[in-house]
């Protein structure tokens, strides 16, 4: 009996000491979003005199700082479009890739296999390798830049082997081909196949894939640099960064339009969290 309560002992003081070091490690990383919070609600010349005060210590909190940021950075157009290129972008490559794994998965060939193969290799170039040949065909000799419809081509380009690969693993480990061998004796075409009988099972994988790519597309800055330059074009982060070289020196109006620009993704990561996680554990490869 005693081996067992200094172990149990030692197991809580264990559990407790993760959950401290956890804690610890937490606040660490939210410190600095915590400061842009609270300064966010400051005037200029609290943050420069203090800080690190807490809201309860400053006096003349207000709003300012956000009406201010929502005018300057023209923040409903730029929402416009970071909203149509994250949506478009995200529709296209959920479609295409789940199509494009159902077919890899069931015909079994040369051409799918090296399909497969070629996309996966292709997950592990860096943008930054093809970054200038990009720019430079597009730009200089098809001239299709600035405009939101090569973004979205680009995004759907960069994203689909990403997406390919976790529809693959789950369609190959999860959906029986029986349930297609059925549809097919009650009549069904092979788009009817898809779309009435695999893609409804594929929720758990599309939830995932979905909030991954609508939160790399929303926050995306390098690439939307590249292609788009014309101040009615700008996405949410290329809006606050011209906004930031316009008032560097006005701190609490730029972290009120960093606010505004995490936001609107941070509300959907929160409220979509639970599905993030059960598509994560859903879709992993066996």
């Amino acid at each position: 009996m005693k081996q067992t309560t200094v172990g149990g002992n030692k197991r809580k003081a264990m559990n407790l000491l993760a959950i401290a070091v956890l804690v610890i490690i937490f606040m660490a990383f939210m410190f600095p979003f915590l400061m842009v919070v609270i300064n966010s609600l400051k005037q200029k010349r609290d943050i420069i005199k203090s800080p690190f005060s807490w809201l309860f210590t400053i006096k003349g909190l207000s709003f300012d700082n956000f009406v201010k940021a929502f005018v300057q950075m023209d923040f409903l157009n730029a929402f416009k479009n970071s909203l149509i290129v994250t949506a478009l972008s995200t529709l296209v490559v959920t479609l295409f890739a789940t199509m494009l794994a159902y077919y890899i998965v069931r015909n079994k060939n040369k051409i799918s296999s090296f399909t497969f193969a070629l996309m996966v290799a292709s997950m592990i170039i860096p943008f930054q390798a093809i970054m200038i040949p990009l720019v430079s065909i597009y730009g200089g000799t098809l001239n299709v830049l600035n405009h939101r419809i090569t973004l979205i081509f680009m995004h759907t380009g960069f994203s689909m082997a990403m997406s390919v690969f976790m529809f693959h693993g789950f369609i190959k480990g999860n959906i029986p081909i029986a349930l297609e061998e059925a549809s097919c004796i009650d009549g069904c075409s092979h788009l009817q196949t898809f779309f009435l009988i695999v893609f409804p099972l594929l929720k758990p994988t599309i939830s995932t894939m979905v909030i991954l790519n609508s939160l790399a597309f929303w926050n995306d800055f390098l690439l939307p640099s590249l292609v788009l330059t014309d101040k009615k074009l700008l996405t949410l982060p290329l809006s606050t960064y011209s906004f930031y070289g316009t008032y560097s020196a006005d701190y609490g109006t730029i972290m009120a339009g960093l606010l505004l620009c995490v936001m609107p993704i941070l509300i959907l990561y929160i409220v979509l969290q639970k599905q993030i996680i059960g598509g994560v554990v859903a879709g992993a490869v066996k």
